[in-house]
């Protein structure tokens, strides 16, 4: 799989979007519609009608990936729907594409090494 980095900001679009559109479409709800940039290395989860399907949506600083998973059995546990999106730790967001229920991991702080004197 395809990860995000560790300081990337990760978040999922809370409506569920057509899963025909493309990169290219899924670009322009991003942008036009979440008001983010979708080339700035942000990480965009979308979910589907169907509780069992996820496309996420990654710059990696050359181009446009996309990534798709359906679970075989059982589905995605999703926030409620509405406007807007909801940001995720890296962790919630593993847990998540694992199909787990990523609201049981709880995010903390953890310092970044301060650099050797």
């Amino acid at each position: 799989m395809i990860v995000p980095g560790q300081r990337t900001p990760i978040v999922i679009a809370t409506r569920p979007v057509d899963f025909r559109r493309g990169h290219a479409a899924l670009a322009a709800t991003v942008q036009n519609e979440l008001g983010l940039d979708p080339h700035s290395g942000l990480t965009v989860v979308f979910r589907s009608k169907r509780l069992d399907r996820v496309k996420i949506l990654v710059w990696d600083g050359s181009g446009l990936v996309l990534t798709y998973k359906r679970l075989d059995a059982g589905a995605f546990v999703w926030p409620r729907v509405k406007d807007g999106v909801m940001r995720l730790t890296r962790a919630q967001f593993e847990a998540l594409f694992e199909g787990l229920d990523w609201r049981r991991v709880t995010p903390r702080r953890v310092r970044a090494p301060a650099a050797a004197d």
